[in-house]
């Protein structure tokens, strides 16, 4: 029993360890700047420090436990989504008195009054690897009926974060050194007088029981499209799928996303909110292209932010990416075979929802290495596509495009034949 329990505790700590993005992970900092009569006010920080992770529409949730009997007196920047009892208090009431406190960022448009540096993003956070100066997301916090010294505060515990649904695995808070800001000027220092940080990571296997996406494949050098394996994402809401054109998808608000990101899907085979397809297109004598288009099946999603990570040997020299940003992926510098593919600004970065205009497209130029290169048993498809950080299910091998490397019997007499009278018409003319 024991071995079984072990065996079961590795597994989910294997999963959410991410190959392409290892040190990838979402840091929330707690700097205490003042004390107040009956607590402190303190700067909560969260740094999404994944490379090509986004926290989507309808943004990040934060909770936790107060160690004590800790009161939110007011907020800047974010809200409670709950007030609590407050019924015990005379005169001013605080903004939350709920043992464990559910906290949202603010939407933009805010009043100024109510707002705080890097705030009121609607709870979105990009990427790390894709725009680090929107990463962060900050609020202000007065806290009451606390410590009032670095000795009497008691850290909270047992955060969680839902980013927008679950998936993410906070660690406990820990002291580190006091952050030390810089003022407007930059010619003088201050420092917290308290800092704790809070780690959280991100495990598919925890936010969802099946993949999210899925991929196909193409080629020039053969008719065959391979398709998404059926059912890859799934098959137990099928019949609840909508159908292309169906009069459900007029119903107003039908297009409005859910706070637990519940989709509305196409009706498909496989059954995915997002299917990514590979297309070898073209082969010249020292380079070979690929397209790359994302489908999105989902009527609930729009993708306000995207990102496509691709492993792929020859990714180590790509040429030129027309219609999308490109940055390479190094997780570990002697391997160089990983990209991540995101969307323009105010081009193609909103994968729209599903429909005529739910897709988004690119084409590939990548340089050939004469020791490695050929179009020969799936080379030139991908090892693993993640999407939007979640890992895509790819066909099985054996059904990708072949590549012809032997004609049939009868057509290989047919063509020698001919040959042959051709040749005997050319004696018989001389």
């Amino acid at each position: 029993m024991r071995f079984v329990i072990s065996a079961l505790f590795l597994f989910v700590v294997a999963a959410a360890y991410d190959p392409l993005d290892p040190n990838g992970n979402l840091t929330i900092k707690w700097d205490i700047v003042s004390w107040t009569p009956d607590g402190y006010v303190a700067v909560v920080t969260m740094n999404n420090f994944q490379m090509y992770r986004h926290i989507m529409s309808p943004g990040w949730t934060l909770g936790w436990t107060w160690a004590k009997k800790e009161v939110i007196w007011s907020m800047n920047g974010a809200q409670t989504t709950e007030q609590g009892d407050c019924s015990k208090f005379k005169g001013n009431v605080p903004h939350c008195c709920k043992k464990i406190p559910t906290v949202v960022d603010l939407l933009p448009g805010v009043p100024y009054n109510q707002q705080y540096s890097n705030c009121c993003k609607g709870g979105v956070l990009p990427a790390w690897g894709i725009d680090p100066q929107s990463a962060v997301s900050a609020f202000q916090i007065s806290v009451g009926m606390a410590g009032t010294s670095n000795k009497t505060v008691k850290l909270p515990k047992n955060f969680t974060l839902l980013g927008p649904g679950p998936g993410y695995t906070c660690g406990p808070a820990k002291v580190v050194p006091s952050t030390t800001f810089l003022t407007q000027d930059r010619r003088r220092k201050t420092q917290a007088l308290m800092t704790w940080n809070v780690t959280c990571t991100y495990s598919q296997f925890l936010a969802r029981k099946n993949p999210s996406c899925c991929v196909s494949f193409s080629s020039f050098y053969n008719e065959t499209i391979t398709p998404c394996p059926t059912c890859a994402c799934g098959c137990q809401n099928k019949n609840s799928c909508v159908k292309s054109g169906s009069k459900v998808l007029k119903r107003a608000g039908v297009n409005t996303p859910r706070k637990d990101n519940t989709p509305l899907l196409q009706c498909t085979h496989h059954m995915c909110p997002v299917r990514v397809h590979w297309h070898v297109k073209v082969n010249y004598k020292e380079y070979w292209r690929v397209k790359v288009s994302i489908i999105n099946f989902n009527y609930r999603m729009n993708y306000t932010l995207w990102s496509l990570a691709v492993q792929h040997p020859n990714l180590n020299d790509v040429t030129q990416v027309f219609s999308f940003d490109y940055k390479p992926l190094v997780p570990y510098e002697s391997i160089n075979d990983t990209g991540m593919f995101y969307g323009m600004k105010f081009y193609n970065d909103l994968l729209m929802e599903a429909g005529p205009f739910g897709n988004v497209q690119s084409e590939v130029l990548l340089r050939k290495d004469k020791d490695t290169f050929t179009l020969k048993q799936g080379w030139a498809f991908p090892r693993k596509v993640y999407f939007n950080g979640d890992e895509c299910m790819l066909p099985p091998p054996d059904t990708y495009p072949f590549l012809p490397n032997s004609a049939p019997h009868q057509q290989l007499f047919s063509g020698l034949a001919a040959i042959a009278a051709m040749v005997s018409l050319l004696v018989t003319v001389w």
